[in-house]
């Protein structure tokens, strides 16, 4: 676990993980596409990458993102691109415009498909044929979900059309302009089996309203009714929080003295 001193240390630091990421593509290594995420613990993070890219070279830059093929975990049903509050405008505004990525290499579930169930097969079916994701990242949710995979959970869940539970509905109404009423009750998600299959997950938690859920996440026994706690079981999970978030977490400290305010802890 590394825990940063605020949000946009963070950010940074995540970023930089999502950059490591490019890099190896670039230099020919083999490489599977990259798992993103949304939501506001994300904002951070996409800011401090087009930051670090645009302090790149033009043609350093472009080699890294002519490799850039990414999935994103998911997305509201009857929510399009053409809608600001859908989570496709919501990445095209943070990254695909300011990266100028072409059409394709930021993938989401279609919101508008006249066939949501069908269409999350399709894009389940899309990432297994791409080898499968590389870095995942991941929010974690008021209630313990993992993209949409709301409570009951299990592991082997796969990419589906769900119900949004009510909390999770209450948690993202001040993301919309008319409030709760335009949250849509449905979404798209990459499933927990696809999500756990991925050689690298990092959970990225900010902000002392996930505290007690980020401590049972990692702390209580792997279990149906908290879909995040299956992580503990995944070879490389990296834990990237700030104070505010790893204020439960009795066994972690910040050290005095420390220049940046990072610490590293297993």
């Amino acid at each position: 676990m590394e825990v940063a001193p605020g949000p946009e240390a963070l950010g940074h630091r995540v970023a930089a993980l999502v950059l490591e990421a490019l890099r190896s593509v670039a230099t020919g290594r083999p490489a599977k596409p990259l798992g993103l995420a949304t939501g506001r613990t994300m904002e951070p993070v996409y800011g401090a990458l087009v930051e670090q890219l645009g302090g790149l070279p033009s043609r350093k830059r472009q080699e890294l993102l002519a490799g850039w093929t990414s999935f994103n975990l998911d997305e509201y049903v009857g929510l399009g691109p053409g809608d600001p509050e859908s989570f496709a405008a919501s990445m095209e505004r943070a990254v695909g415009a300011p990266l100028g990525l072409a059409p394709g290499q930021l993938r989401l579930p279609d919101g508008l498909a006249p066939h949501p169930e069908r269409e999350a097969r399709r894009y389940g079916q899309a990432i297994t044929a791409a080898g499968g994701l590389g870095l995942q990242l991941l929010g974690l949710g008021t209630n313990g979900h993992v993209g949409f995979n709301e409570p009951p959970c299990p592991p082997e869940a796969p990419t589906r059309c769900l119900e949004l539970d009510p909390a999770t509905r209450h948690q993202n109404a001040s993301l919309f302009a008319a409030g709760l009423a335009a949250v849509p009750q449905r979404a798209i998600t990459v499933g927990l089996a696809e999500i756990l299959a991925a050689e690298t997950v990092v959970l990225v938690v900010s902000g002392e309203a996930k505290a007690e859920i980020l401590r049972r996440s990692l702390e209580e026994p792997p279990q149906p009714q908290l879909p995040a706690s299956w992580l503990q079981g995944h070879q490389y999970l990296k834990v990237l929080v700030d104070e505010a978030a790893a204020s439960r977490l009795g066994w972690v400290r910040v050290s005095e003295g420390k220049p940046d305010g990072w610490v590293t802890t297993s």
